[in-house]
């Protein structure tokens, strides 16, 4: 259900929305969460994110950038220096939006696990609806590693019996062959149609996914792979504002620090946990 400064909104059938936008008002719309916002302009805004995010993931599933471990990652070194760990740190003599736009242009310079193609994915989604010149003003510095983020993208983990197009969603795999531990889970996009995109496995349903991680269970075991209630999305509300100007100065904006844990496929909820035993929580 949504609501719009307290009241209860019904969508109209002429609000001028595209396909994609339409079909992802109507998942809020049935959803039983209550999705609250001061003003129209608010849901139209989230809407749109979606929609971008949405259209990042499916374009990425057209690049030719592949899937690997962190100590077989690559990217282009025009724009960014591979750190030891198999993470991406952005050259200080480029600009942040080229830097993302060129994981999608030249794509085949490019290897890397799928919770860090879902930050990316995320980070292309948010310069397509911010612009270049917000995206560039307040993603300096970016470094691309699991589940390590900017605080502007404001990420929140949680669980839900239902999801959004847009959402990143986990499916964990309990008994994975450990000689593959990049089966251990996927991290995937959620789209428009139900189905889901994640890095190495392309867009598939609930269904499919499952099957292709049970054929990478440790032999005997009985215990399926399963799609998990948790949930990970940016913070809808704080890029609102920072669209709009209405945030604090980029000279204090907080930094959270990397945890360089080396396990491919693994969930926000497991990095948080990595955050908080160095004494730090994950609000974004």
């Amino acid at each position: 259900m949504i609501q719009i400064a307290g009241t209860t909104f019904q969508p109209q059938d002429n609000w001028p929305l595209e396909h994609m936008e339409k079909a992802i008002l109507q998942y809020m719309h049935d959803d039983h969460n209550i999705f609250s916002y001061p003003s129209l302009e608010e849901l139209q805004f989230e809407i749109r994110m979606r929609k971008n995010i949405i259209n990042g993931a499916k374009e990425m599933n057209e690049t030719e950038a592949q899937f690997t471990i962190f100590e077989q990652a690559r990217c282009n070194p025009a724009y960014w220096q591979l750190t030891i760990a198999g993470g991406f740190l952005l050259r200080s003599d480029v600009q942040p939006s080229d830097a993302i736009m060129d994981i999608y242009k030249n794509s085949s310079l490019y290897a890397f696990e799928c919770a860090t193609a879902s930050v990316i994915v995320y980070y292309y989604a948010t310069l397509q609806t911010i612009g270049k010149n917000l995206f560039n003003a307040y993603f300096q510095n970016l470094y691309l590693y699991s589940w390590h983020v900017d605080t502007d993208l404001g990420l929140v983990t949680f669980h839900s019996s239902s999801f959004l197009p847009g959402d990143i969603v986990y499916f964990e795999n309990p008994d994975f062959d450990l000689t593959t531990p990049w089966f251990r889970g996927l991290n995937a996009i959620m789209l428009e149609d139900g189905r889901f995109f994640g890095h190495g496995f392309s867009i598939k349903t609930n269904q499919e996914i499952t099957q292709v991680l049970n054929k990478r269970r440790i032999p005997g075991s009985n215990r399926s792979a399963v799609l998990t209630s948790l949930v990970t999305r940016p913070s809808f509300t704080k890029l609102s504002r920072l669209a709009k100007g209405q945030t604090r100065s980029i000279a204090f904006k907080p930094q959270l620090p990397v945890v360089h844990h080396n396990y491919s496929s693994i969930s926000t909820q497991r990095y948080q946990k990595y955050l908080l035993h160095l004494g730090y929580l994950f609000k974004g």
